[in-house]
């Protein structure tokens, strides 16, 4: 299973991909291991489509939120169940950290609630900002959501800030 920016960087907030269209490097480290993919849904796109500002992690850990990330996880976890109950075996899960929604092993923080047409405010709002070692909120309930199932996926992901520099840790990953 991957994050859906993997193989779509336009469902991105504008002008965070470092990779146009696919990320490429990693969907042939998959390829050559002949490994098929599951893409997830992006949630943020489904959410507040393309025109979207950039959020952290406190912004999405909502009831309303958390109850959206389970309905598109639906199908996803009975295509996985569907998997795991024929023989085949699911890999892992490979999301973004960094992301508010598909950070791994940590995802944005900030205080980015109230009016922001205050200069003063933006400016504090934008040096409040930080990573947590924290999962973001879709990657929490897909967690919760396999062990519902009692499905042992491992999971692993790429970082935001520098993409390129986590492709030897997938590889790593995938050589397990």
């Amino acid at each position: 299973m991957v994050s859906h920016c993997i193989l779509n960087s336009n469902s991105k907030v504008e002008g965070l991909s470092q990779y146009e269209g696919i990320f490429k490097e990693i969907v042939d480290i998959i390829y050559d291991k002949g490994i098929g993919v599951i893409q997830l849904p992006c949630p943020e796109m489904t959410m507040y489509g393309i025109k979207r500002w950039g959020h952290v992690k406190e912004q999405f850990d909502t009831l309303f939120f958390r109850e959206a990330c389970k309905e598109m996880l639906k199908p996803i976890i009975g295509q996985t169940k569907s998997y795991l109950d024929t023989g085949y075996e699911v890999v892992g899960v490979v999301g973004i950290d960094g992301s508010p929604s598909c950070g791994v092993n940590f995802t944005c923080s900030g205080d980015w609630e109230g009016d922001d047409s205050s200069k003063d405010d933006i400016n504090h709002k934008i040096k409040d900002l930080k990573e947590v070692s924290s999962s973001g909120v879709f990657m929490e309930e897909l967690k919760k959501y396999i062990e519902e199932y009692n499905i042992s996926i491992p999971f692993v992901a790429i970082n935001e800030k520098d993409v390129f520099s986590s492709l030897e840790s997938i590889k790593n990953f995938l050589n397990k």
